[in-house]
C-alpha cells in the first residue's frame, strides 16, 4: 500500500501564507492623511433634494480616514489657479488655493453659469493621492462634477479622469457613471491613487440651488514626485 505524507500546514503562522514573494517591494505603510475639516457652516432652510436623478444615499455618517502613504501634504496651497471664468462674479481665483476653508458666506469665489472649470497648476510634477473641494458652505448637489489630472496645462498628456458624475456630457469630457451626491462641510473627497500629474481640473455646472458654480477651497494632498 502506498504510504501518504500528510503535512501539517496548519501549524505554519499565518504570515506565512501572505508574505511577499522574494525579490518584490514591501508595500509602503499607509497612514491618514492630515486633514483638518472646518466648523459646518450656517446651513438655513434645508434645500430640496427630492426628485435629483442618479444620487447617492447619505450615509448619516462622518467620513473615515482617508489613508495614503506618509509624509503628503496640501500642495495646493498658494498655487496659481486659471479658470474657463477669468473674471469670477463673485471673489478672486486666488481664494481657491488659499488656504482658507473657513465655511462662511462671502468666503467662496462664484463661477458664471452652465459649465466652468477651474485648474490648479502645481508647479511641477507630484504624486497626487487625493483632492479635496468645498464647493458652498452650505448643502447643495452639484452637478457635472469632475476631477482630473494631467501632465499639460491643456490636459492632452496623461489626461486621467478620476470622478465623473456629469452623466449627459455637459463638460464633453465624455458621460460620467458616478452619482450625484450631498456634500456638506465635509467636503467632497477624490482618491486620486498616487497619480503623477502637475495639473488638477475641476468642472462643474450649477447645483440644485441655481445655475452657479462656487469654490471656497481646493486642497491636493501629495508629494513632489521622485
Amino acid at each position: 500500500m502506498m504510504r501518504i505524507e500528510m503535512k501539517h500546514y496548519w501549524l505554519l503562522p499565518m504570515a506565512a501564507f501572505f508574505a511577499y514573494p522574494a525579490g518584490l517591494p514591501a508595500q509602503p505603510k499607509l497612514e491618514p492623511v492630515p486633514i483638518v475639516l472646518p466648523k459646518p457652516g450656517y446651513e438655513g432652510t434645508p434645500p430640496n433634494f427630492l426628485n435629483i436623478p442618479n444620487m447617492e444615499k447619505p450615509s448619516g455618517k462622518e467620513r473615515g480616514p482617508f489613508l495614503a502613504p506618509a509624509g503628503l501634504r496640501n500642495v495646493a496651497k498658494g498655487k496659481k489657479v486659471t479658470s474657463s471664468e477669468k473674471d469670477p462674479v463673485v471673489g478672486d481665483l486666488e481664494m481657491v488655493t488659499d488656504g482658507d476653508d473657513t465655511q462662511i458666506e462671502g468666503n467662496n469665489v462664484e463661477l458664471g453659469r452652465g459649465v466652468q472649470w477651474v485648474t490648479i497648476d502645481l508647479g511641477a510634477s507630484h504624486e497626487i493621492y487625493g483632492v479635496l473641494f468645498f464647493h458652498y458652505y452650505q448643502p447643495r448637489v452639484y452637478f457635472s462634477v469632475i476631477v482630473q489630472t494631467a501632465d499639460d496645462e491643456a490636459f492632452t498628456k496623461n489626461l486621467q479622469t478620476w470622478f465623473n458624475n456629469d452623466t449627459n456630457n455637459k463638460a464633453k469630457q465624455g458621460a460620467g457613471k458616478n452619482l450625484n451626491y450631498v456634500e456638506t462641510y465635509e467636503g467632497k473627497l477624490v482618491d486620486c491613487k498616487g497619480a503623477q500629474a502637475r495639473y488638477v481640473r475641476l468642472y462643474s455646472a450649477g447645483n440644485n440651488a441655481n445655475e452657479l458654480n462656487d469654490y471656497i477651497e481646493v486642497e491636493v494632498f501629495g508629494r513632489p514626485t521622485k
